[in-house]
């Protein structure tokens, strides 16, 4: 499976194209896999900002929309260099579009890629010759038929379909597919080391009562927007309260991160701020999908606005926060009132609530204030139940 020059040269040419007219036009180019090209050109524009390195190289072939749209970014792949050794032999059992198992070839001394779909193998083959990756063995077979035949391996990893019958997302661990927790037995027989991509929806703590083997949580964002959970599984391991590290990729392609474990979380005092200081901050997106709240505040020397608004302030500015800081401008008690007025004064703000009765939506509708601008509107609770509007503006980090 190659793409020729004149295919190279169509998905080029058409990459800005309306791919539904495209394929109604199939019939002007009898001499072409109209289809096959259109999906082609779907699927870059899907990895475009998430695999930069990928998309910048016309002669790799994506095997279906579903592989590009589920695949890791490029930041996250990269990301997982960090879970193995040089010197370790990996194998991944849900080889899919291949972009773990390149990034992971990238550092280790053998990768083995496994995968049931022929078309996902030939697609990988073209792949991993195009972008030079020569120690990746491809394997065409169900992960969990092959697992007999395979020599020892250092570590595993896994990236359980999420999608059921109708492309119905699952999320429970039992759901997907393989089902990691009935697999386990027979992969601890070969590898000592389990690697497994979750959803970002799923709970972290009920999965760590259904995976004791963890010995790390791994939260993943990208512009703080949760994209993955990585469990860490050590075979027999004795931790019983794992680090969970939580990290957020900016724009600029640095890091924001913050490490804990549920107990240190569970025992940290609970810093409650009397009042609101000069500035607000927000934490980014891993660490409130991972529940750093009183860590958050200890950790970073700020205090909670109420035990559910997570969202924190300060007197001083604490410029590396993990998350977006605002400088604050005012504090309107909310009521109908305001909400009748506020737009005379503010006709346009980026709203945001947390532990608030109402909806962004159902403020936006009541206030009849229009979406963006520089001014941010957060609608809390205080730490004395008091309901209130925060208004704020946006401070720059420089990282």
């Amino acid at each position: 499976m190659k793409l020729s020059e004149e295919d190279i040269l169509f998905i080029e040419d058409h990459k800005n194209d309306d791919p539904v007219r495209l394929l109604l036009s199939e019939s002007r180019y009898a001499d072409k896999n109209i289809p096959f090209l259109v999906m082609q050109i779907v699927a870059r524009r899907q990895i475009k900002d998430k695999l930069p390195l990928w998309y910048a190289n016309n002669r790799l072939i994506f095997p279906s929309r579903l592989s590009a749209e589920q695949c890791s970014s490029e930041l996250t792949a990269r990301y997982k260099q960090l879970l193995v050794a040089t010197d370790w032999t990996v194998c991944d059992l849900t080889g899919g579009l291949g972009v773990d198992s390149f990034f992971f070839s990238l550092k280790v001394k053998r990768l083995i890629y496994i995968e049931r779909y022929a078309e996902y193998c030939e697609a990988a083959q073209n792949n991993f010759c195009v972008l030079s990756s020569g120690h990746i063995e491809i394997v065409n077979a169900n992960a969990i038929d092959y697992l007999d035949q395979l020599p020892e391996v250092d570590a595993f990893y896994v990236d359980p379909a999420r999608r059921g019958e109708s492309n119905k997302r699952l999320f429970a661990l039992s759901e997907c597919e393989p089902d990691l927790l009935s697999l386990l037995p027979t992969l601890w027989q070969h590898a000592s080391c389990v690697i497994t991509k979750l959803s970002p929806m799923a709970d972290i703590r009920q999965t760590l009562e259904l995976l004791p083997d963890t010995v790390a949580v791994h939260v993943l964002s990208v512009k703080n927007e949760c994209k993955e959970l990585l469990f860490v599984l050590q075979h027999d391991s004795k931790t019983v309260d794992p680090d969970i590290h939580c990290v957020n990729f900016l724009s600029d392609g640095s890091m924001e991160t913050l490490r804990f474990t549920l107990s240190e979380e569970q025992n940290a005092p609970l810093l409650l701020a009397r009042e609101v200081g000069e500035y607000l901050y927000e934490p980014n997106s891993s660490i409130l999908k991972a529940g750093a709240f009183k860590q958050t505040a200890v950790r970073m020397n700020v205090s909670k606005l109420h035990v559910s608004s997570h969202l924190y302030t300060s007197s001083h500015l604490v410029r590396d926060f993990p998350g977006r800081i605002f400088q604050v401008r005012e504090i309107l008690p909310f009521s109908s009132r305001l909400c009748k007025t506020l737009h005379v004064s503010v006709p346009q703000a980026n709203i945001t609530v947390r532990n608030f009765p109402l909806s962004v939506n159902e403020l936006r509708k009541r206030t009849k204030i229009a979406e963006g601008g520089e001014i941010y509107f957060f609608a809390t609770t205080l730490c004395h139940d008091e309901k209130v509007i925060i208004v704020c503006r946006k401070v720059s980090q420089e990282h």
